[in-house]
């Protein structure tokens, strides 16, 4: 069987127009040409596509049977060329971007969604880790573009683009031995004593240290566990409060409120890439919607 990008096209200006000569006239091309050409495909294939018995040709239960197989083969086509262009004119084959943890992912997901919509073909990866995980895979090369809290100092080796902030608040289990000792509105210098639960490198230091209070901390390398072993009681968090709203409407766990100071350190969330590395089209793409607030982020 034949079927090429010409024939599909073929194929379906006979079924869309209704006419040889109206898809002669579409394609740009003589009637003959279109009559032959879908006589050859019939040949191919071994049954008829068309009933020509009819002033105009009519086409067969095999031939509707076909219609929509044709039809998303020419739009995969169809993207497939535009993709071609796209990659000519500097869009990057592959998209890898990470995503620091403890970061809300709602802003990333959309400007993820955005981008597929814009280049269907791009091949797009996601990783996500802890802070310090996530600028060593910038740093190696490992991902073109990162979503990073920002740092601070800033690093001569990166560019950033502001993207917005996350408020992180701490945050216990009512079922905490501490929780019970010091109550809902202890002072802040209290939690000093009571054990933390960090989301960091498994085996980089960290490098940040403005969330980071109590004396005696625990470490997991995901959002989750760390959520996990706070509602179990083993320690108190710092969290987005994006992340952790549902779970203190149900009462899974607790805002302390500090009687010296408001719970909510706030901190800015950037874009961050290479200088050394410039952004392609795709991720040029995708820091600019992450930057716009219409996003709806």
């Amino acid at each position: 069987m034949s079927f090429s990008s010409d024939s599909i096209e073929l194929f379906l200006a006979v079924i869309e127009r209704g006419s040889f000569s109206a898809a002669a006239r579409a394609l740009g091309k003589v009637p003959s040409a279109v009559s032959m050409g879908i006589a050859n495909l019939e040949a191919d294939l071994g049954y008829p596509l068309f009933d020509r018995s009819h002033r105009e040709p009519v086409p067969t239960a095999m031939a509707m049977a076909l219609v929509p197989h044709a039809r998303l083969a020419a739009e995969q086509l169809k993207q497939l060329r535009v993709h071609a262009i796209e990659l000519s004119l500097g869009l990057e084959s592959k998209l890898s971007i990470g995503v620091v943890a403890d970061i809300d992912k709602t802003r990333l997901l959309a400007a993820i969604k955005h981008i597929a919509e814009r280049y269907p073909l791009l091949d797009i990866e996601l990783l996500s880790a802890p802070q310090d995980d996530v600028l060593q895979l910038l740093h190696s090369g490992r991902v073109n573009v990162c979503l990073a809290f920002a740092g601070l100092s800033v690093n001569v080796l990166e560019r950033f683009q502001f993207v917005g902030t996350e408020q992180m608040i701490a945050t216990i289990s009512p079922v905490n031995t501490a929780f019970q000792t010091l109550g809902e509105a202890p002072y802040l210098e209290d939690l000093v004593q009571v054990r933390q639960i960090i989301v960091a490198s498994r085996d980089l230091p960290i490098s940040e240290t403005r969330p980071l209070l109590g004396e005696s901390h625990w470490r997991t390398d995901t959002l989750e566990m760390a959520l996990e072993m706070v509602e179990a009681g083993i320690g108190w968090g710092n969290f987005p409060l994006s992340v952790v709203e549902p779970l203190l409407a149900s009462g899974r766990l607790k805002r302390l409120s500090f009687r010296n100071i408001e719970n909510g350190l706030v901190l800015p969330v950037h874009a961050v890439w290479l200088k050394s590395q410039p952004l392609q089209k795709g991720a040029l793409a995708f820091v600019e919607l992450l930057a716009r607030k219409e996003t709806g982020l």
